[in-house]
């Protein structure tokens, strides 16, 4: 017998993002007030530890690649996170003319809490689904997840 086709997966997979798009990382911020600003922090943070794992140097370059949005909108992104205390901005020890991104503690227990919320989203959605499936289901999100992290990023800041 041949495997069924994923018809539907793509149309399924995109109503998910949309309707997790702004979601995800507005819970873990806490109060309402700045919700906006954590949002953009928890993204910015993301990227750049997603980046970190492939790469000695994170730049604005990467965190525009990774979030999807033009150099000039994550250097405003970058410089917000970093007056907000989350991530440093040095040289680059690599390319001097480069800034490179750095998670500051701060940063971590942010990114913490965000993910440790996104876990527990994940456990409350699939509570009623066998735990073999659910299983399967996380492993083939990080496996699209991992692909995601590996798409290789533009030259240069």
């Amino acid at each position: 017998m041949r495997d069924p086709e994923p018809v539907g997966a793509g149309p399924a997979l995109f109503s998910v993002v949309r309707f997790w798009s702004r979601r995800w990382a507005l819970r873990p911020a806490g109060a309402p007030e700045g919700e906006e600003r954590h949002a953009r922090a928890i993204m910015v943070l993301e990227a750049v530890a997603t980046t970190a794992q492939a790469s000695e140097d994170v730049s604005v370059s990467d965190v525009a690649h990774q979030l999807g949005i033009d150099h000039s909108g994550a250097s405003r992104f970058v410089t917000a996170v970093v007056d907000d205390g989350y991530l440093r901005r040095t040289a680059s020890a690599t390319d001097r003319r480069r800034a490179a991104l750095t998670i500051t503690p701060a940063g971590n227990r942010l990114l913490a809490d965000a993910r440790a919320w996104q876990e527990e989203v994940f456990t409350r959605l699939t509570a009623d689904w066998d735990r073999a499936d659910a299983a399967q289901f996380a492993d083939h999100l990080r496996r699209l997840a991992g692909q995601l992290a590996r798409s290789v990023a533009p030259e240069g800041d």
